[in-house]
């Protein structure tokens, strides 16, 4: 993991087209700016586990199964 220290207004370049700006900073809490390409999805983390649990769950019954089958050949 790399660790940056960072200030109110600046800002991150991620692989050449993705900024990561810091908006504010307020006690224990940073608001975050972030402007990437439209075909880059951007989660919050607690929701993207969420997203891949389902999706998991999703491919566990029998239909899933015979998806992930086609998937493969």
């Amino acid at each position: 993991m790399l660790a940056l220290s960072r200030k109110t207004g600046e800002s991150i370049i991620i692989d050449n087209d993705i900024e990561v700006t810091i908006l504010e900073i307020k006690g224990d809490q940073v608001k975050l700016g972030i402007k990437a390409p439209k075909s880059v999805p951007i989660y919050r983390k607690e929701i993207f586990a969420q997203i891949k649990e389902e999706n998991m769950n999703t491919f566990a019954d029998e239909s899933g199964m015979e998806m992930l089958k086609k998937l493969g050949k």
